[in-house]
């Protein structure tokens, strides 16, 4: 399950989409926008799906962990707009069979999430200036 939204995310609801019986865990990342970046205060963090195609790229990385690793499910929930310090911007959560593929595999969706951001990001600083990824 891929999911872009403008809505909050509950952790709780992306753990029960790839939740099953065959798996013996669900390793779960929850990213939460934080109080500093760069040395400075944060106000805000928005994300942007400027391109439309978030969504197809965070597939991309599922079927990516799908190749690698024996993975059960897995879920990728981002939420794009205006955040605020301490809402969850992203949840990986990724069932298997044993904890090391999972942890392996949600490591792996986190970096690659990372690596190559589906949005754009744009950070507002308390003193009023703002930082955009790939400035």
């Amino acid at each position: 399950m891929i999911e872009i939204t403008s809505a909050p995310l509950s952790p709780e609801s992306v753990v029960s989409r790839v939740r099953n019986d065959r798996s013996g865990c669900v390793v779960v990342y929850v990213g939460l926008i934080r109080e500093q970046s760069r040395g400075k205060a944060v106000l805000a963090v928005e994300y942007e799906d400027t391109s439309g195609r978030a969504a197809e790229e965070l597939r991309s990385v599922a079927e990516e962990i799908k190749q690698k690793w024996p993975v059960e499910d897995i879920a990728i929930s981002h939420r794009v707009g205006r955040l605020s310090v301490g809402d969850i911007n992203l949840v990986v959560a990724v069932a298997a069979a044993h904890r090391e593929e999972g942890f392996s595999a949600c490591q792996y969706a986190i970096d690659r999430f990372k690596a190559k951001l589906p949005t754009s990001k744009r950070e507002t600083y308390r003193d009023g200036s703002v930082w955009m990824e790939g400035d």
